[in-house]
């Protein structure tokens, strides 16, 4: 027998592995009284350079996983992800399910003066257009530029986001945006707010930099409140962490990633 769906019930979220842990950050600042559910697919990371159908298959699977736990909304805080599967997702539950790219698409517009946007992101984010063709389903006369930054995902993952080598990656990186005048740059791969300080620098302070996770954050509060399904109880949420592979290293990375000490993790197989 299924327990009932509740307010008191968790938050599910996803990513391909650590990454989507800033997204978590997010949801734990906006919303400190939920309880949430994360699972990092450690084991079979990374999903930018994967297939779409294996894409679509890894994230249906976590899903279910998520929905045995009886989790009350289900956030996929990866960008590859949220970029090819959610409409197979929405599929299988009539819980709502909510990925980053459309909340950040939507701050992007509003943020933009110019309407000349750069998204920066994973190969298989950058190659799905699924940034570009957002924005453009808000607002067609915007000038989408983007740009796969895959090497962002390692410097944050070995926590070098403040020295030479990623100031010297970002300028590489990031140096054609300047000449295409943009205003907004968002920050599509949720590795990429860990190296925030060092893109800003690169960028210039003048350019607004949208971070999809936290957006996603604030679309996940707007929705609870719509379905009168926010947590009531007064305390903290409990937060629950499950990885398919490598406990250890996500300990120690996630703690960077997360602000704050994890102090249980579970394997799991899907």
């Amino acid at each position: 027998m299924k327990k009932k769906i509740t307010g008191r019930s968790p938050i599910g979220v996803f990513d391909s592995g650590i990454g989507g842990l800033t997204v978590a950050r997010s949801l734990f600042e906006i919303l400190p009284n939920e309880n949430i559910i994360y699972l990092g697919d450690t084991a079979r990371l990374p999903y930018g350079t994967k297939s779409k159908e294996t894409v679509i298959k890894y994230s249906l699977e976590i899903t279910k996983f998520l929905l045995h736990k009886n989790v009350k909304m289900v956030v996929v805080a990866c960008n590859t992800a949220s970029s090819v599967a959610l409409p197979y997702l929405r599929k299988i539950t009539k819980l709502p399910v909510i990925g980053v790219i459309k909340p950040g698409s939507k701050a992007a517009v509003a943020g933009t003066n110019n309407y000349k946007i750069g998204v920066i992101g994973t190969l298989g984010t950058i190659q799905s257009y699924a940034y570009k063709t957002q924005i453009h389903q808000i607002e067609r006369n915007t000038e989408v530029f983007s740009k796969a930054c895959s090497l962002f995902v390692q410097l944050a993952e070995d926590g070098w986001t403040e020295n030479k080598i990623a100031e010297m990656t970002a300028k590489e990186y990031l140096t054609e945006f300047k000449n295409m005048n943009i205003d907004t740059l968002i920050l599509g791969c949720t590795h990429y707010p860990i190296l925030k300080s060092t893109i800003s620098k690169v960028m210039g302070k003048k350019i607004k930099l949208i971070d999809s996770g936290e957006e996603a954050a604030k679309e996940v509060r707007r929705i609870l409140i719509q379905n009168h399904m926010l947590n009531s109880q007064k305390k903290n949420g409990v937060h629950k962490f499950y990885v398919t592979d490598f406990q250890k290293k996500f300990k120690e990375i996630s703690e960077r990633f997360l602000g704050q000490p994890i102090h249980d993790v579970k394997k799991v197989k899907l």
